[in-house]
């Protein structure tokens, strides 16, 4: 039987989880307006109505010069809004240590992103295909990736979130934090391994999948290690 406990940590999982269902829906419709608004744009700029590259340069906005700087602002609020969510999540251990926000930030945020590609399909089609490039964040600079990137990056969040919700509270140590965040900074490397071509214009076509796995394989073997020295506590 169930104790109190473990009863609101599934239940915190189950609430994460519809947010981040209801948002990344959310973030689709965004994306479906914003396409409808930039085909027209991109058409009288000469570059093709239907496709995300070449970018548009800023130059080639005209009177919708102002809508970069507010989608530069909807991206920020955007992780502030998973970043509350997780922040509400928190509970407090024997000790009064706050634990929980990071694997419910990851949670939200896996949820949210498979959601959002997923609602991208059923509204318009898109993507075509798991190696279709998409632009997934212009802040600091913008990230490309064929699909099947951030979709692995998300189910991997999906599921260590979940993982570390259901164990903790848990003394992780230097060493698991250390993997992860190393994972995370080669992950945002590779999404952001053509920047500067992007932003001049050029057309992606090879994706760092070395860097990326490695990122990949060095995240997965920080949440093992957390968790395995969770078991062992």
């Amino acid at each position: 039987m169930l104790g109190p406990q473990s009863k609101l940590i599934k239940r915190t999982i189950l609430y994460l989880i519809l947010f981040g269902i209801a948002f990344g829906y959310v973030e689709a419709a965004v994306v479906v307006y914003l396409r409808t608004i930039g085909a027209p744009i991109r058409a009288l700029a000469g570059l093709p109505a239907n496709t995300l590259f070449p970018l548009t340069a800023i130059s080639q906005l005209g009177d919708f010069r102002p809508l970069v700087n507010i989608e530069l602002i909807r991206e920020a609020a955007t992780l502030i809004m998973l970043g509350a969510v997780a922040g509400v999540a928190q509970r407090r251990d024997g000790s009064g240590r706050m634990y929980g926000w990071l694997p419910a930030f990851a949670l939200a945020f896996g949820i949210w992103d498979l959601t959002f590609y997923a609602s991208l399909q059923a509204l318009i089609g898109w993507p075509g295909s798991l190696f279709t490039w998409d632009l997934l964040f212009l802040l600091p600079v913008p990230w490309t990736g064929p699909v099947l990137a951030p979709v692995i990056v998300a189910a991997s969040l999906t599921i260590g979130g979940i993982l570390a919700l259901l164990r903790a509270p848990a003394r992780a140590g230097w060493i698991p934090w250390t993997l992860l965040c190393a994972g995370g900074a080669i992950l945002l490397v590779s999404f952001m391994w053509h920047w500067r071509a992007i932003v001049s214009g050029g057309v992606p076509s090879q994706f760092p999948w070395g860097i990326f796995a490695s990122g990949e394989a060095v995240g997965v073997l920080g949440l093992m290690y957390a968790l395995r020295t969770h078991a062992e506590a």
